[in-house]
């Protein structure tokens, strides 16, 4: 051996052990990875976060169903108060319901061919 070469018995012996260092590197860049890529979404999934934001789409879609469901009450007591005041009205629906008919009026029934 010459005197600028020389090597430390301990670091020829640590390098033999380890085997590959580079196995090592993966090993901790995954590791890594799962921290800093699972971590966050952990803390977002348990945080308050989520939730609230569930229970704001949550009440956007019950506004608006009761919106849909006021419209559908407007229209309904409209409907009312026609039957209650309009004789037509109630003749209209009687016809359309019930299938009445006035004296003297001659039905044709074109229903479904046999």
């Amino acid at each position: 051996m010459t005197p600028g070469y020389w090597v430390p018995k301990t670091a020829m012996s640590r390098r033999s052990r380890l085997g590959h260092p580079w196995i090592l590197r993966v090993i901790a860049a995954l590791a890594l990875a799962a921290v800093f890529g699972y971590g966050p979404y952990h803390l977002y999934a348990r945080s308050g976060l989520a939730s609230y934001l569930q229970l704001r789409k949550d009440v956007a879609s019950m506004q608006s169903k009761n919106a849909r469901l006021n419209m559908e009450n407007d229209r309904l007591l409209r409907e009312i108060e026609s039957l209650r005041s309009d004789a037509r009205t109630v003749e209209r629906v009687a016809r359309a319901n019930l299938g009445w008919v006035r004296p003297g009026e001659v039905v044709f029934d074109l229903g479904e061919k046999p």
